[in-house]
């Protein structure tokens, strides 16, 4: 008597996910015509990866400059506010493998997205540019600068991962999933849904104590980080952490580049004595500069990131690399 109630919980239950999923292929055709992509695609290694660059022209000042953005973002975050500021010389923007238009990376691990950062900086004939990274692309820029030296002149992290965290932030605890079946199920059903709700109090985290600006969902790329494909490739960052952080933290005493360092005083994301104070004494020469402001620093306070990346670039030219 029970088997037909329940062939239809089953069968209801069944129609509701595809209903979900279907609803989500919609919000991400929706999302994507609303921050369509800035620039043009690469293949890297059979693996396609989304930059924007300003190309080589005649007069431009040395060094390049490569923008890498932190975890659920995109290069958005800096061609809002920030990268037309050095109209001066060459800018490269690229989505993190995984993130914006860029695709996974296999392993979705720092060592493997640098090892694309990498060729994409031989591809495109960057002669040792200054590798600016915002917080997990801070851990980026240093997995570059570790395991691909000789392409690189210098780091300008800004607000970056540098030590191993238990845990991640708030914000991205729900993706902090080993099951890559439950990832997977909730990314393709109530993910995005979650993602949008909790989106308000989750950017009060991200960017306090400074306040989200204007038209950040759209012209900063933010609804781009609510797509299935975005929360699992986040997810997939999340898991690798625990795992490179410790081999690369053993290795920063063999950091011989210019390294800045840029932290806001109020970040609740990532404690900048821990991540900032503890890097610096680990690295060999690691400036620290603190401003007032949170975490989201390119988008909040672009002129002062504009003039924590120009120090980097003289201390570059100073060093002669």
């Amino acid at each position: 008597m029970l088997i037909a109630p329940l062939a239809w919980l089953v069968l209801c239950c069944l129609l509701a996910v595809g209903a979900l999923a279907v609803f989500n292929l919609v919000l991400v055709r929706f999302i994507e015509a609303l921050v369509p992509p800035l620039g043009r695609f690469v293949e890297i290694d059979g693996e396609r990866l989304h930059l924007v660059d300003s190309d080589k022209k005649p007069g431009q000042s040395e060094p390049p400059l490569v923008f890498l953005h932190g975890l659920l973002g995109q290069l958005n975050h800096f061609s809002y506010a920030l990268a037309a500021r050095f109209p001066e010389r060459r800018v490269v923007l690229i989505d993190r493998p995984g993130s914006g238009y860029s695709q996974t990376a296999r392993p979705q691990t720092l060592q493997r997205q640098a090892e694309i950062v990498a060729r994409a900086i031989e591809q495109l004939g960057l002669h040792k540019p200054v590798i600016v990274g915002h917080s997990l692309g801070g851990a980026l820029a240093l997995a570059l600068a570790l395991g691909h030296r000789e392409q690189v002149g210098g780091l300008a992290l800004i607000a970056p991962l540098t030590q191993t965290v238990a845990s991640p932030p708030k914000p991205f605890a729900v993706l902090n999933q080993r099951s890559r079946l439950s990832l997977w199920f909730g990314a393709w059903t109530l993910g995005p849904i979650a993602t949008l709700l909790r989106s308000r109090a989750a950017s009060d985290e991200v960017f306090a104590p400074d306040s989200l600006p204007l038209r950040f969902w759209s012209d900063g790329g933010g609804l781009l980080g609510v797509r299935p494909s975005a929360l699992l490739a986040a997810a997939s960052d999340i898991a690798s952490q625990p795992d490179e952080m410790p081999e690369m933290m053993a290795r920063y005493r063999a950091l011989d580049l210019p390294i800045g360092v840029l932290f806001g005083a109020g970040d609740r994301l990532l404690d900048p004595t821990t991540q900032g104070v503890k890097f610096c004494a680990a690295a060999p020469g690691a400036r620290l500069t603190e401003i007032a402001g949170g975490h989201m620093l390119p988008v909040t306070h672009p002129a002062e990131t504009e003039a924590f990346i120009r120090g980097v670039l003289a201390w570059r030219a100073d060093n002669g690399d």
